[in-house]
């Protein structure tokens, strides 16, 4: 590593905040090791919340096997949700708050109680959800054109964008959330399909992963978290002028525009 760790959080904090891509951490300052790469997205998160940033919530990435075999991992990764960057069923979208945004259709669930114990049960993830509500993420990367390896995403937040939650929440015991399937479609034409089992073999696998990580980091899942399990299919890019409705099974179809 030829750069500190607090050098590379400088440049990844610079570049989100003016929205201006870096080349690859990897290559620019030697980061190579993914404890460093949390360590950078660590001080990044704290000096967003010194300047006076909320945290709503945290996203999981890297839930699809075939995703986790290219990156050369075998767990996923996560990053924060931010209460700036959190959208709704109907918005409009600016995409000047934007880099190179790219669109994924997840379940979201809202928690109900903290998840503060390293060795948490399903039984223990399923009585602390409220419920759960259909999301599209909004991926975005601070790397130029998208060349990222491990390290470059994690340092970047996981590549966390922003979130738009639609308004049909429900119980996770209403719901096949293993079976469910999902339909996104861009501008009336069908973008990507993609099923429940496709985020870990169930969404709620991701959610007990996050909390198990989160309480041995000691960074708690808390009540009132958002949490985004991650993508149920395939990753769509987003330009200007696009009109996004996802559509996942047991849930009400929701809506999003981007603007340029």
């Amino acid at each position: 590593m030829t750069a500190s760790i607090n050098d590379m959080a400088a440049a990844v904090f610079e570049a989100r905040s003016n929205l201006r891509q870096i080349a690859p951490l990897r290559e620019t300052m030697g980061l190579s090791r993914i404890e460093d790469a949390m360590a950078v997205q660590e001080a990044v998160t704290m000096t967003w919340l010194d300047s006076g940033r909320r945290l709503v919530g945290r996203k999981i990435g890297l839930t699809a096997e075939a995703v986790q075999k290219q990156m050369g991992v075998d767990e996923p990764d996560f990053g924060v949700l931010w209460a700036d960057y959190s959208f709704c069923d109907g918005d409009t979208v600016p995409m000047a708050r934007f880099m190179q945004p790219r669109a994924e259709a997840e379940i979201a669930f809202v928690m109900d109680r903290p998840l503060t114990n390293p060795d948490s049960s399903m039984t223990d993830v399923i009585r602390a959800v409220a419920y759960a509500v259909p999301a599209l993420e909004i991926i975005d990367s601070a790397i130029t054109d998208w060349n990222i390896g491990l390290v470059d995403t994690v340092a970047d937040n996981a590549s966390g964008g922003g979130f738009v939650l639609g308004k049909s929440p429900r119980r996770t015991e209403d719901v096949d959330l293993r079976l469910c399937g999902m339909i996104m479609n861009r501008n009336g034409e069908q973008a990507a399909l993609g099923i429940g089992a496709a985020c870990l073999g169930h969404p709620l696998n991701a959610v007990l992963w996050l909390a198990r990580k989160m309480a041995a980091i000691r960074r708690p899942i808390e009540e009132g978290d958002v949490i985004l399990s991650g993508s149920l299919g395939p990753v769509v890019p987003i330009a200007a002028g696009d009109e996004f409705s996802v559509e996942i099974q047991g849930f009400e179809p929701f809506h999003v525009g981007f603007a340029g």
